[in-house]
């Protein structure tokens, strides 16, 4: 194959590194795919370092050394991310989402993977620096959150279950209970999963009194694992007091009427 030219490198080098967020590659890596010496490489990267700072799309970090390599850290300004909560907060504030009981209708938005993605990206703007080793949520809607949170940051994600499954082996069983159902129920979490001295974060669809949250937290404790923080894409105003103390919210559910048909959210990136 012959020895490819610097724009088709520029273009399969930020191709790879803008898949893969957070994931280490060695300058060998692309050196053995391209047929290029790493002295090239560094001028090339060093050019998509450029512009990617220049257009606010992220940073390209450098790492010296024998273990070392290059990755891509994202970006998203505030503006990039309070039009693109807005737009979801636009979906959301129809009516017909209200459901008997004075519940809110979210699968859809959860299960399309443009608004999980941005949802995801702000998430790991806010808690970039907390260096977890996992992330973790309970099923079910809260999953493909946490998996495009878990791809920014390049890491597992570990799902506790509201019943335990027989191939996973030995479990630990808590019950807690949900604010959103005001019903006691339980939440598995295989041994296999997680090793004590970890770091956690925990990652959510929907926060009402925070019971659901704070029963992972509790049981983060059993496992001997620090809890980093906790994020969740949409949170009640109500009640003003939850049962976790300390969490991020992207947007809040400000009101919510059945019978006066009324709805109302806000963004939130304060």
């Amino acid at each position: 194959m012959e020895p490819a030219t610097r724009k088709e490198r520029l273009c399969v080098l930020s191709a790879y590194l803008t898949a893969n967020p957070n994931q280490l590659y060695p300058l060998s890596y692309f050196s053995e795919l391209f047929g290029a010496a790493k002295s090239t490489l560094s001028e090339d990267i060093s050019i998509i370092r450029s512009a990617f700072s220049r257009r606010g799309i992220g940073e390209i970090e450098v790492m010296m050394g024998a273990s070392g390599g290059v990755r891509f850290l994202p970006a998203m300004p505030e503006g990039e991310m309070r039009r693109a909560l807005e737009e979801i907060v636009q979906k959301l504030e129809s009516p017909t989402r209200i459901l008997p009981g004075g519940f809110l209708y979210t699968a859809d938005i959860f299960l399309s993977p443009v608004y999980v993605e941005k949802m995801a990206q702000i998430l790991w703007n806010f808690f970039k620096n907390t260096n977890p080793d996992f992330i973790i949520t309970v099923e079910t809607k809260g999953i493909p959150l946490a998996m495009n949170v878990a791809k920014f940051f390049g890491k597992p994600v570990v799902v506790a279950r509201k019943e335990s499954k027989l191939t996973e082996g030995s479990v630990v069983t808590i019950n807690y209970l949900s604010g959103s159902s005001k019903r006691m129920q339980t939440m598995s979490l295989s041994k296999r999963a997680v090793r004590e001295g970890q770091r956690a974060l925990v990652i959510d669809d929907f926060l009402a009194g925070g019971g659901t949250v704070r029963a992972i937290c509790e049981m983060m404790k059993e496992f001997g694992i620090i809890v980093v923080g906790c994020g969740v894409a949409i949170a009640t105003r109500e009640p003003e007091v939850k049962r976790v103390e300390r969490y991020k919210s992207l947007m809040v559910l400000e009101q919510i009427e059945e019978e006066q048909q009324k709805l109302r959210i806000s963004v939130n990136l304060a």
